[in-house]
């Protein structure tokens, strides 16, 4: 994760430095003595973390002295640390009018437009501090930091950068500019940026991250072996997780598989390497272990549909008896209310299955219903449409049928066998000119498909690619 702005919360009469007005003034001697302790008395609350109490004292210093910068920024800075942002920007913006040559004050006034979302002007007195101190760490870096935490990764570099150049032992800062050099492509700086910062401070995620930059320079020997290196510094799950799954995406399940037990022995709570395991199963081409799996992670979560998903994906390949295991569960998440439309179709599509083998034991309108309430889940889903036409179809409503197929077209267009049932269709229906277009379409396409193994591969890159990107669950470790 990229850090937080490095920030300087204080202001320059808290830190003990001189600054023009450094304290109020009046014209009696008296006065101003009286003045000068409160102010000196409110700072040392504020200091101390007395924030109300360093406001109250603040109070008749700001009364007799309306126009000092040290006062008005002591001001916004307490009020910040009440809570009180909009409060707090009057004062910081006045003391920024009263003394513009403060580049600190300028990133405090910057970080409290952040704060109201006032992005634009926040970035204006970012960019004002540099120019005053660009020869400062600070100052660069925290234009940096504000470029990539509003997304402006390319923008950010320059300014990192040159932060890295005056401070080049600076942890954060090194880290942000090679994860936004790998995010951006800059794979090869990215690289010297990490491999700098692990002679110095060696750490699991810089490892971590130089296997992503590996990965993406195709480098894949090299990116399995800094991923173990992370694993092995910190063995947590994400980092037992990256390397397994470094595996999985090429094919290695074996090793893939004995990375994810290995790591479950030591964190036995944690659904996401359990997933991974009936995952690294399921390439190997063993769909009941890896079904197996699934289902006792699904057990243990029952509002969990991801893992019935995965098991949906292996049914087709799953013996008889666990086949009825799975549907079960299916059923199981219908009845209970789930709304994940991809459970209603691998639990239509079981059912449709069973109805094959024996036509009594299942309507097609229970069938039918449910890939209905899939595709009302999922407007998108072409499958469901698919097997919603073959129902028709099954039922000679040919008409209906071709328009169920022709709507999984319009989602995914190269699909051979939608195609030739449509050509069926329109061919029962006397439509022989389209069918014709369809039977083509049909043999262009299947000459094309994917072997089934590649569509395995494809489901266990989806896999990783969900897993990366989505929260650990509550329960792993």
């Amino acid at each position: 994760m990229l850090t937080a702005l490095a920030l300087c919360q204080h202001c320059s009469l808290a830190q003990g430095r001189p600054r023009a007005q450094a304290t109020p003034s009046t014209k009696s001697s008296s006065p101003v003595d009286s003045l000068k302790q409160q102010f000196a008395s409110a700072r040392a609350a504020y200091q101390a973390g007395h924030y109300s109490q360093a406001w109250n004292e603040l109070q008749p210093v700001l009364t007799g002295n309306p126009n000092n910068s040290d006062v008005n920024e002591l001001a916004g800075l307490v009020q910040v640390s009440m809570g009180q942002d909009d409060k707090a920007h009057s004062y910081l913006a006045k003391a920024v009018r009263l003394n513009p040559n403060v580049a600190e004050w300028r990133t405090t006034l910057a970080v409290n437009l952040l704060k109201l979302h006032r992005n634009g002007e926040a970035e204006a007195q970012f960019r004002k501090a540099v120019g005053l101190e660009p020869t400062n760490y600070d100052t660069n870096h925290n234009l940096g930091e504000f470029y990539i935490q509003t997304g402006n990764l390319m923008a950010a570099i320059p300014y990192l950068r040159r932060a890295q150049r005056l401070n080049p032992n600076s942890y954060s800062n090194g880290y942000d500019l090679a994860l936004a050099c790998e995010q951006t492509g800059e794979l090869d700086q990215a690289r010297r940026q990490l491999q700098s910062l692990i002679k110095i401070n060696d750490r699991a995620e810089l490892h971590n991250l130089l296997a992503e930059v590996e990965e993406k320079s195709r480098n894949y020997l090299a990116s399995a072996g800094e991923y173990e290196k992370a694993a092995r510094m910190d063995p947590s799950e994400s980092n037992i997780f990256d390397w397994g799954a470094e595996l999985l995406l090429h094919q290695t399940f074996e090793p893939a598989l004995a990375v994810f037990k290995a790591g479950l022995e030591r964190l036995p709570q944690s659904t996401r390497l359990q997933l991974a395991v009936g995952i690294a199963l399921y390439g190997l081409g063993r769909f009941d272990d890896g079904a197996r799996e699934f289902c006792k992670v699904w057990d243990k979560s029952p509002s969990d549909s991801l893992p019935l998903s995965l098991a949906g994906k292996a049914y087709e390949n799953l013996s008889s008896s666990m086949a009825d295991e799975v549907r079960s569960r299916f059923r199981q998440f219908v009845e209970s209310g789930g709304r994940d439309g991809s459970i209603r179709y691998y639990y239509a599509v079981s059912l449709w299955r069973e109805h094959e083998g024996n036509p009594e034991s299942v309507q097609p309108a229970e069938i039918e219903s449910l890939l209905k309430s899939a595709i009302s889940l999922q407007r998108d889903y072409a499958d469901a449409y698919l097997q919603l036409g073959i129902i028709y179809a099954e039922q000679h409503k040919y008409a209906e049928a071709a328009a169920q197929y022709e709507q999984a077209l319009k989602t995914a267009p190269n699909v051979p066998a939608t195609h030739y049932r449509l050509g069926q269709a329109l061919s029962r229906m006397g439509d022989k000119s389209r069918a014709e277009q369809e039977f083509t379409a049909f043999e262009r396409l299947h000459n094309q498909e994917v072997a089934a193994t590649e569509k395995q591969n494809s489901d266990i890159q989806q896999f990783v690619y969900t897993m990366r990107n989505a929260a650990s669950p509550a329960n792993s470790n």
